[in-house]
């Protein structure tokens, strides 16, 4: 009796502990989501320098700059109403660095190009101007 009370036991407890206990420390897709948005506005900062755009759940964005983090929001000077806003990390879909006019990449590619271009033209001018005896095209 005592080896089949065992055996019957056993076998429960390896049906349990196969398929129907779920990890409890598992996380799912939303707060993996919400864990990324924490970490990238932690390492923003706060200040005028931590200049971000916000888009939210209901499709509507927030320009301005973090004023204040903290575990479950964050407070947000928003540039349109004037107004600080505190945003929960669970409302947001994105929080991305707020683009100015150009980045450092485009103004490295514009200096190269203008200096391509004098350098062609100091280059070409005396080729088509002979001089400055001739006077046709660039001269």
């Amino acid at each position: 009796m005592l080896k089949r009370f065992s055996a019957v036991m056993l076998a429960s407890i390896v049906l349990l502990s196969a398929f129907g206990i779920q990890r409890a420390g598992a996380q799912t897709s939303g707060d993996q989501a919400t864990e990324k948005i924490r970490a990238k506005v932690q390492k923003m900062g706060t200040g005028t320098n931590a200049k971000v755009e916000v888009k939210l759940r209901d499709n509507s964005q927030l320009r301005g700059y973090i004023t204040d983090s903290n575990q479950d929001s964050f407070t947000m000077f928003d540039k349109n109403s004037g107004t600080n806003k505190t945003i929960s990390y669970a409302d947001t879909t994105s929080v991305k660095k707020s683009s100015g006019a150009f980045s450092t990449k485009s103004l490295i590619i514009i200096g190269a190009v203008a200096a391509g271009a004098v350098v062609t033209w100091l280059i070409v001018k005396p080729a088509f101007c002979d001089g400055g005896n001739v006077t046709r095209g660039p001269c």
